[in-house]
């Protein structure tokens, strides 16, 4: 039995100052799987202090590794032989542990990993993971809550995805960079997160060309090699800092994030009536102004991210006019309009599109974190909503963001952790 926490906000401040953004959530994890890759020690910098590594860091014990340190630096010491079977409590509670499927494949030769859970944002089937693995030679069965695989000898294939996964990229990738003989990876994801475990994968000693395009190219190896690694910069963190400024009526400083990953998002920002300015180390956001609506469609990298579209409907709840949010990516993420409308916000959905009307104020209520960015963006409404509002279900955010009400705080809001009445 554990008390659970829950955010409480009281709406009315206007955000400024400074937030400095960490690692990225989407990549630490699969660069520690990709350290499963090499025997030895690999160290990572730059590591968010979030709640998925840790967990991340069990699966890697449960496979024989140790895994050292605190964020920003751990260290990751792989002996020569690794297990094949993860943990099924650890994996179920993170979506990114799936990520070790390649690597055991690649180093093990098979591999029995717990189908993953994480957060409700819809099913994100492992077909395309699959298919992709067997084109290089594994064998697939599920039984019993588990992907069971074996590759006594992965070899080199041409593989299309039928959508650029970013999943599917990173498990094919890890195992095609010890197959024998060339992969071609076409229609594969380009995320900045891609090319950083790309980078790392480099730097172990893996054989790869077209890093940041659509179509790569892998020469397999014999044997890769510990590295030193520093996560990329965290872009949705960087965005929901963005979106609070021009929410808030605003003005916020970010640092350690590139705004050449984020172009369509401020552009959209700046489309509302926000003034944001690029800098050498981040961007800043100032709005003076109530926001007008913008349309906003996701789309896989460099479109717009689906992890943000939850702060883009936030946005839209409070802004001036009417305006279409279009989601693409996954079904599940239009869940938390429900818990939004609790706040009083207009939005209607019809499959895949969602109309938000917006109004001049929020009015504070209970609502409950349904995923990781749906808590982030219940909470910047909350800022700017009437009243007191309570998100419960903290710990979904404290997955993907480093510091998140110490931030909040520093930046003017009026937010404080409390415990909820629900017990687990």
């Amino acid at each position: 039995m554990r008390s659970v926490e829950q955010f409480e906000v009281t709406g009315g401040a206007r955000l400024r100052g400074e937030a400095t953004v960490a690692g990225a959530k989407n990549s630490v994890l699969k660069v520690m799987a990709a350290a499963l890759l090499g025997s030895g020690t690999t160290r990572l910098t730059n590591v968010p202090d979030i709640g998925d590594v840790p967990i991340m860091s069990e699966v890697l014990r449960g496979l024989g590794a140790q895994v050292s340190g605190h964020a920003p630096d751990i260290e990751i010491t792989v002996p020569e032989e690794i297990g094949h079977e993860t943990d099924y409590d650890h994996v179920r509670r993170i979506r990114g542990s799936v990520c070790v499927l390649g690597p055991l494949l690649a180093r093990a030769g098979r591999a029995k990993v717990a189908l993953p859970g994480g957060d409700a944002i819809g099913s994100r089937q492992l077909d395309l993971h699959v298919t992709g693995l067997e084109r290089l030679g594994a064998v697939f069965d599920n039984a019993h809550g588990y992907l069971v695989a074996e590759a006594a000898d992965l070899r080199g294939a041409q593989i299309w995805l039928d959508f650029p996964s970013v999943g599917a990229t990173e498990n094919i990738m890890m195992a095609a960079v010890l197959a024998k003989g060339t992969t071609t990876i076409d229609n594969a994801a380009r995320e900045p997160e891609i090319v950083d475990l790309c980078e790392m994968l480099v730097g172990m000693g893996a054989s790869i060309g077209g890093i940041g395009t659509s179509t790569l190219e892998i020469d397999g190896v014999d044997s890769l090699t510990p590295s030193e690694h520093e996560v990329v910069p965290d872009r949705i963190v960087a965005g929901t800092w963005a979106f609070a400024a021009a929410m808030t009526r605003g003005d916020i400083r970010v640092r350690g994030a590139s705004h050449s990953t984020l172009e369509i998002v401020l552009d959209k920002l700046t489309q509302t009536g926000a003034e944001v300015t690029a800098y050498d180390d981040g961007f800043a956001v100032r709005c003076e102004d109530r926001p007008r609506a913008v349309d906003v469609v996701t789309l896989p990298y460099p479109g717009f991210p689906t992890d943000l579209q939850p702060m883009a409907i936030a946005l839209n709840a409070i802004a001036d006019g009417v305006a279409f949010v279009t989601e693409n990516i996954f079904e599940g993420r239009f869940m938390f309009i429900d818990e939004l409308a609790r706040l009083a916000a207009d939005v209607r959905t019809d499959g895949h599109h969602a109309i938000v009307r917006g109004r001049e104020r929020l009015s504070g209520a209970p609502v409950r974190a349904t995923d990781i960015r749906a808590g982030a963006a219940l909470v910047l409404a909350g800022v700017v909503a009437d009243g007191v509002t309570t998100v419960a279900d903290a710990f979904h955010v404290d997955r993907g963001y480093q510091s998140f009400v110490e931030t909040l705080q520093a930046l003017g809001a009026q937010i404080r952790r409390v415990p909820d009445d629900v017990l687990l």
